[in-house]
């Protein structure tokens, strides 16, 4: 099929600027400032905010980075990737999905959030939409604006575990539409997407050529109960119209390393190269040594991880729901739970403040007992609050129990 490639940069328009400026003031009124604000004043803050492992990098992708350095590994590389990296991305896929691809369809990027901006600036245009399903992660819909597109937000509430019903997504497709963005486990939500749901939502996107998918599968490796990971890239008719992004960060606790990359049709990797070519150009040569290593290098410490984060997951969600108020189903990935707080909306804190909406419930819990969530608004779903579980279990035991005393004190 043919795909349009941008051909030029488009400036904003006043009403791309006005909606990249209501998305903004949603995505960043948390109470992450107020956090940093409130703990360099001294009191005792308990984060739950964080995206990112609480683990270490492991020491043999540690070795491999310092032995780069020593070796000479400092210069420039070939603007979106080194040919050992991109071989090792080739193996990974091949070995964990099963799925085949060739040197110039591979791209890396400094991160995942890179890669899927360098896929949008180089393929949006003014009037294409992109279907982004919400609770989403928070950057989606700011960079569709920053690339001169238009988010088009698909709610997917609790009742349908966040995710998406084929019927729904078959309404929000448009002939404008040029991307659908897939993300399981889900940022913020947990929620996963199993090989019957993927199939059931490839057989509407089936019907429809004209649109691409991008799949992020940045937390393929964080799942829990033996769930069978599966990505839409799996389905052979839909392949050469998706492009899966993936990196380092969360399955090897890299987040600082920047790695993260793709797989996907040669004219759209192509044309990622271009755009990364005038901003970044490479990534650090370091990083990218340190990542063949961790792709290339034992696995056997993801499963324990993994383990670990379950245990976090099962004792949180336990705790929740104990709290009057608050009601949190249980994910199957990632390390967040994205609990309702709709019940606890309208009444007020020991302050004599009301808790008009999740910001408010946020800040309250923040100010008043020093834990750090974030708002749900800020992914797209208003009435919820998602908690990171990457902490340790002592951290959580804490929070947990301020977390139940806040809410009983709500009148």
């Amino acid at each position: 099929m043919l795909l349009i490639i941008k051909k030029n940069i488009i400036k904003f328009n006043e009403h791309n600027f006005q909606q990249f400026k209501t998305y903004k003031t949603v995505t960043h009124n948390s109470c992450y400032s107020k956090a940093k604000e409130l703990k360099a004043s001294g009191k005792d803050i308990i984060g739950l905010g964080a995206g990112e492992p609480d683990f270490d990098t492991p020491d043999n992708i540690k070795e491999a980075a310092i032995k780069a350095i020593k070796d000479g590994d400092t210069k420039y590389t070939a603007v979106d990737g080194t040919p050992a990296l991109k071989n090792a991305i080739i193996k990974k896929f091949k070995r964990e999905n099963n799925l085949d691809y060739k040197l110039d369809q591979i791209t890396v990027g400094t991160g995942g959030k890179q890669v899927i901006y360098n896929a949008m600036m180089a393929t949006l245009n003014n009037g294409d939409e992109v279907v982004i399903p919400a609770p989403y992660w928070v950057s989606y819909p700011d960079i569709v604006l920053l690339a001169g597109g238009t988010p088009v937000i698909l709610e997917c509430n609790e009742k349908q575990e966040f995710k998406i019903r084929p019927s729904d997504l078959e309404k929000s497709i448009t002939k404008k539409t040029k991307w659908i963005i897939l993300n399981s486990p889900s940022n913020p939500t947990g929620a996963c997407y199993a090989e019957k749901d993927i199939k059931e939502i490839g057989k509407i996107l089936e019907k429809h050529p004209h649109v691409f998918i991008l799949s992020d599968d940045i937390y393929e490796h964080v799942t829990y109960e033996n769930f069978k990971f599966f990505t839409i890239a799996q389905i052979d008719s839909l392949k050469d119209r998706v492009l899966t992004m993936n990196g380092v960060s969360k399955a090897y606790s890299m987040t600082g390393w920047r790695i993260g990359y793709a797989a996907g049709p040669k004219d759209i990797i192509k044309a990622i190269a271009k755009i990364q070519s005038q901003s970044t150009t490479n990534p650090s040569s370091i990083s990218q040594a340190a990542a063949v290593e961790a792709l290339n290098g034992t696995q056997s410490f993801i499963q324990e991880r993994s383990k670990s984060f379950q245990e976090r997951r099962d004792f949180v969600v336990k705790e929740l729901n104990a709290i009057d108020g608050i009601n949190c189903l249980k994910p199957d990935g990632a390390f967040y739970v994205f609990p309702s707080c709709k019940k606890l909306i309208g009444k007020k804190d020991n302050k004599g403040r009301e808790i008009k909406n999740d910001t408010d419930f946020v800040q309250s819990l923040l100010e008043n007992n020093g834990i750090a969530v974030v708002q749900g608004s800020a992914f797209g779903l208003e009435g919820f609050f998602r908690i990171s579980y990457a902490t340790s279990m002592e951290n959580l035991k804490k929070a947990l129990e301020k977390i139940s005393i806040f809410c009983k004190s709500l009148k």
